[in-house]
């Protein structure tokens, strides 16, 4: 049986990446904050059977390892699970009793946090929407914030997202480059953001977690935040706003201008986007986009571009599948969390 863990922490889900940045930045200029970043524990170090089983101490301090490198190292960078090995054994002597690994995590969020003389940590892993009853089961302290965006303002960010790397992020590996630009496909893109959608629908009335829409945050942004603030139970201050303009997959980025841009809204208006993927994305996403209050466009799209877009879609799948099969522990469970 596995033991919860009551410590405040943070977690950022969503289903957008560029709002889950943002909101990152936003919530790491508080002074008590500390950002961590993705870790991608769920899934990728973490399957459910993991929930009951406890581990030895010496693959404990394996994977506290593995999340102080991607923390210090960068998720992209070649694992080296030895290189902190000192630090993570501090980390997993603090565990008392049996050790799980969602206790190695705990242990590891706030060792790093107090590290950097902070006293709360706060998580930002998109996918992790597909893992909010676990959080709240084994982490009863949690904060959730999802961000919800518009789908076609997701599109948009996805579709370009390849090309980050010539836009500031010099980090992305052309390996990362290709499995990006493979990952694309309006079809696979709508699906997933409906499915985020069904997931966190299920918490909607849970006092531990707050939805924020995107469009409302860029374009409202103190009185958002300040009501995110009051949610979170820690005081607003107004350098939260001043988050630099970089991450972008549309624009360059520009870490000598800060705060958020209004324009970033609806930015799939001005181009980028053609009529089939709007076709798609409306299509398929409709229901929750009107929900939501996204306004569905009338759109006429070339009936050669739909049907290239069908039967493109199984290839895309089963291209996108085998250059993610690295990052999922447990394949079919992460496939049938996106699917439910």
């Amino acid at each position: 049986m596995s033991a919860a863990l009551s410590e405040k922490v943070i977690f950022i889900v969503g289903n957008s990446r560029s709002g889950t940045t943002m909101m990152r930045r936003v919530l790491g200029n508080h002074p008590h904050i500390y950002m961590l970043e993705e870790l991608h524990f769920f899934e990728q170090l973490w399957s459910t059977e993991d929930k009951t089983n406890a581990i030895s101490k010496e693959s404990a301090i394996t994977l506290a390892s593995k999340l102080l490198f991607i923390q210090r190292d960068g998720y992209l960078s070649q694992m080296n699970a030895n290189k902190h090995a000192v630090d993570a054994k501090k980390i997993v002597d603090t565990i008392v009793g049996p050790i799980y690994p969602h206790a190695v995590l705990n242990g590891f969020l706030f060792f790093e946090t107090q590290q950097h003389g902070k006293s709360i940590p706060c998580e930002k892993t998109p996918q992790d929407v597909f893992y909010i009853a676990e959080i709240l089961e084994l982490f009863p302290g949690a904060k959730i914030v999802n961000m919800v965006r518009d789908p076609r303002g997701v599109m948009l960010s996805q579709k370009r997202k390849w090309q980050r790397r010539k836009m500031g992020a010099g980090f992305m590996t052309k390996k990362e480059q290709r499995r990006l630009k493979i990952n694309y496909h309006p079809i696979t893109i709508s699906k997933l953001w409906n499915s985020s959608i069904r997931a966190a629908a299920r918490f909607k009335d849970h006092p531990k977690l707050h939805n924020m829409i995107f469009e409302r945050m860029v374009n409202d942004s103190e009185a958002e935040i300040k009501a995110l603030c009051q949610f979170l139970e820690i005081d607003f201050t107004p350098d939260m706003l001043m988050i630099p303009q970089v991450g972008s997959s549309n624009e360059a980025d520009k870490p000598d201008a800060f705060g958020i841009k209004t324009e970033r809204a609806g930015n799939w208006e001005k181009g980028g986007l053609n009529k089939g993927e709007i076709y798609f994305c409306q299509q398929i996403c409709g229901t929750y986009m009107e929900q939501y209050g996204y306004e569905v466009k009338k759109i006429s799209a070339n009936p050669l571009m739909i049907a290239y877009y069908y039967i493109s879609f199984p290839v895309k799948i089963a291209l996108a599948l085998l250059f993610n099969l690295h990052r999922m522990k447990n394949i079919g469970e992460a496939i049938k969390r996106r699917l439910k």
